[in-house]
């Protein structure tokens, strides 16, 4: 197939959209399923270069979540404990390395992860499928599928999800163009390599950044290379637990991204885990709950009249106090950054959310607050040399 015709592309009102190759060669893609649309494809292209360098930077299989050409989550295969697969709702399922891998990039944000676009690494598996098949999500991009995958996939949203297979192969010309207000832009494609070579330069006191917590920091980088900038992302485990993406100020983006991943370890506490939700309250409807409940709004929750639709009785509600020492202990967290920190405050607001590893670009005039901030808190920080504007 050389071209595809889309239904329509951003918006309704633009109702001429296709894809095609410049070249007049075939696409390196194969509809299996469904009807991608403008921005599904955008989701797809973006996610799937993700999750591929992570296979080839870390060596495990890789998923991710993706809204609006951002990740609301990635990881890679690891051992989940029992306490995450229970807030990821995965607990009741058996998972292979691939569904475990997207049970956590999709359990890194699950509100903003509803109705996603998936990546997965590897040939897409039944146990992958039967996880992708109860979640809202629009459509998965995938080197291949197994007969039985795809046939649970094919029953999903009345048979109209989307189901896309990408040749793994496949090498894009090295320079790339897209239009703005009828101007063609053209560059080179970020083709910059991320490894664990990027962390020798090491300028804080502390110098010591384990295997793990290297791991976690290209976890971090490589996703932020498919994030809409300035962005930055913290890593646990080998999975985000918060990513902040295309915000104009980065220590907004560092908030943003800290208060994802301190609703990710709140969603842990024991109180949390034990409120009593009614047997008919959906999954979106827990998470959204779940949300209100541990913010400062938390009496919307327990309002009469609104706790009674969610809860079997009427929860205890989780304290500024007790939230604060639950944060507290929230460790050993990796944070990239796809360009400098101008100022400590970053590092300020990274440490309030756990973090004891920080790689970003370096080269601002504050290059030392930030240093002098990290030594502050005993954070050891590798300075890479590398932007990782995605734009």
């Amino acid at each position: 197939m050389k071209e595809l015709q889309l239904k329509y592309g951003c918006n309704p009102n633009q109702s001429s959209a296709r894809v095609y190759m410049k070249d007049g060669s075939e696409l390196p893609f194969e509809v299996m399923n469904g009807r991608p649309g403008y921005i599904n494809l955008l989701d797809a292209f973006n996610s799937y270069q993700l999750v591929k360098e992570l296979k080839e930077a870390i060596g495990l299989p890789a998923a991710a979540s993706f809204k609006h050409v951002s990740p609301a989550g990635a990881a890679v295969a690891t051992d989940m404990s029992d306490t995450l697969k229970k807030i990821y709702y995965v607990d009741d399922l058996k998972l292979s390395p691939l569904a475990s891998a997207y049970a956590c990039a999709r359990g890194a944000d699950r509100m903003s992860s509803y109705g996603d676009f998936v990546a997965l690494s590897d040939i897409c598996d039944a146990e992958t499928a039967t996880l992708l098949k109860r979640e809202v999500s629009d459509g998965v991009v995938a080197p291949g599928y197994t007969d039985e995958a795809l046939a649970i996939l094919k029953t999903k949203k009345k048979g109209n999800y989307c189901v896309l297979k990408i040749d793994p192969d496949y090498v894009p010309q090295p320079v790339e163009s897209k239009d703005v207000y009828g101007i063609t832009f053209e560059q080179e494609r970020n083709n910059a390599k991320i490894t664990a070579d990027l962390f020798q330069n090491r300028p804080t006191k502390n110098k010591d950044i384990p295997e793990a917590a290297q791991r976690d920091l290209l976890v971090a980088l490589i996703t932020l290379k498919y994030t809409q900038s300035n962005s930055v992302c913290y890593v646990k485990d080998g999975m985000t637990i918060g990513v902040g993406a295309g915000q104009q100020s980065r220590v907004h983006c560092t908030r943003l991204a800290g208060n994802k991943a301190d609703i990710w370890w709140l969603r842990q506490n024991p109180k949390v885990l034990a409120l009593p939700f009614r047997d008919d309250v959906r999954r979106p409807d827990r998470d959204n709950a779940i949300d209100v409940y541990i913010s400062d709004d938390y009496e919307d929750v327990l309002a009469d009249g609104v706790w009674q639709n969610l809860f079997t009785q009427k929860p205890e509600p989780l304290t500024r106090e007790e939230k604060k020492a639950w944060i507290g202990q929230l460790h050993g967290v990796a944070l990239g950054s796809d360009a400098f920190f101008p100022f400590g405050d970053n590092v300020e607001r990274a440490h309030r959310s756990g973090v004891d590893y920080i790689a970003q670009a370096g080269g601002s005039i504050r290059d030392d607050n930030v240093i002098e901030t990290c030594d502050k808190y005993n954070i050891a920080m590798a300075m890479t040399g590398l932007r990782l504007f995605h734009h």
